[in-house]
């Protein structure tokens, strides 16, 4: 039976419980988006291997946050919402499609990249407080675990903004190919 403390009171809190369901599997499909967005960017990024790898490196550990939040969901019982998952992948697809006509695609997708991982850590922040308030401590450890990988990634997009600009700048200026 899980207690929860709110406001300095202790007692069985089920609606917290439920509000923290709803955040992992809102988490689920937060995930499922950002497969499909980072999926299309390296379809399209051909000039800059920097942040291929990057996009590449993050790919592979969304997808173990993916199994992770799927890991508790099984653990609470609970199945992912098809609904959330498909929604969020279509969004995510028309979102790294958005970029792909302006001139300054790379750019673009950078900034949209940084926004995104801060939301994902927002989110992940979130998760945790809901999971110790609703006596879920089983799950910190996995959700703790995304919410580094997330901090590391938003700061690793964020310390590319510079350099990439500057590149794109170079290459636009060379008459090169720069959006990508």
């Amino acid at each position: 039976m899980a207690t929860a403390t709110l406001g300095g009171s202790l007692s069985q809190n089920d609606a917290v419980r439920s509000i923290f369901i709803t955040g992992v599997k809102n988490a689920h499909a937060l995930e499922k988006e950002a497969i499909q967005i980072l999926e299309r960017q390296l379809e399209r990024l051909k000039n800059y291997p920097e942040m291929e790898a990057l996009v590449r490196r993050h790919l592979e550990e969304t997808l173990q946050h993916e199994q992770r939040i799927d890991e508790i969901l099984d653990g609470l019982g609970e199945d992912r919402s098809l609904l959330k998952d498909m929604a969020t992948q279509f969004m995510g697809n028309m979102a790294a499609i958005a970029h792909v006509p302006m001139g300054d695609e790379i750019l673009k997708n950078t900034f949209a990249n940084h926004a995104f991982e801060n939301f994902e850590v927002a989110a992940y922040k979130s998760l945790v407080t809901m999971a110790e308030v609703a006596g879920e401590s089983r799950f910190l450890t996995a959700l703790n675990q995304n919410l580094r990988e997330d901090e590391k990634a938003a700061q690793m997009i964020k310390d590319m903004v510079e350099p990439i600009t500057r590149k794109y700048l170079e290459r636009a200026a060379a008459g090169e190919k720069a959006d990508r």
